[in-house]
């Protein structure tokens, strides 16, 4: 599976950060470092720098009740709202939510994707304009801190990180209170129900109604 195939990479000021890998969850251990390296190419027209490793834009919304922890980068027009917590190693796309009660940690957020209403993410990567229900959540740790594998093409593919929450296809959309487990993979245009807790890798256009029931969408 190419990264192509989950991600539309012209949506996200991170398009670099994924050049050269061959599957999308390597691009976790390098985020700090492409945000560091980023922030000061950011022009100052359109970006301000809080403290030392945090850019946001002018035209972002951020609510004065946010916490939000370096290195960061808040592209145009996102929301960041009242009490999200930012833990730092993320990037919020443009036009992307980000909401009440919503906590973050070493995330891509490509552009338009929403988060609003009291999602855990972490370790992961949402592709453009995926959305998460409300309280839906990324798992990113095993319950014996064991590597996570992912399932790629029928194959289990060790990721070689004991943290790894979920990659979110394209417009992918999670059902409220639904649970991420380690190394879930939801392709395009993908709906998940409510209240599932999913694992492994989810094909496109489908409906995720439980492990013994998806269906293509018609």
């Amino acid at each position: 599976m190419e990264i192509s195939e989950l991600l539309s990479l012209e949506n996200t000021i991170a398009a670099e950060l994924f050049e050269g890998l061959s599957y999308p969850w390597q691009a976790l251990e390098l985020i700090k470092d492409f945000i560091l390296k980023l922030g000061e190419e950011l022009p100052a027209d359109k970006f301000y720098k809080r403290g030392d490793d945090i850019w946001i834009a002018r035209s972002a919304n951020v609510y004065p009740t946010a916490c939000i922890a370096g290195p960061c980068i808040i592209d145009e027009n996102a929301e960041v709202r009242h009490g999200a917590f930012i833990r730092g190693s993320a990037i919020v796309g443009k036009n992307a939510v980000v909401g009440n009660s919503a906590e973050l940690k070493n995330v891509v957020l490509f552009d338009g994707v929403q988060v609003p209403h009291y999602n855990y993410v972490g370790d992961s990567i949402l592709g453009y304009k995926a959305h998460m229900g409300a309280g839906s959540i990324t798992s990113n740790v095993k319950g014996d801190k064991s590597h996570v594998f992912a399932r790629i093409d029928g194959q289990s593919i060790d990721t070689g990180r004991k943290k790894f929450g979920a990659i979110l296809g394209d417009r992918a959309e999670i059902g409220c209170n639904s649970v991420l487990n380690p190394g879930t993979i939801i392709c395009r245009d993908t709906m998940v129900y409510p209240l599932s807790s999913v694992r492994g890798t989810v094909p496109e256009n489908c409906i995720y109604k439980s492990a013994d029931n998806i269906v293509r969408k018609h």
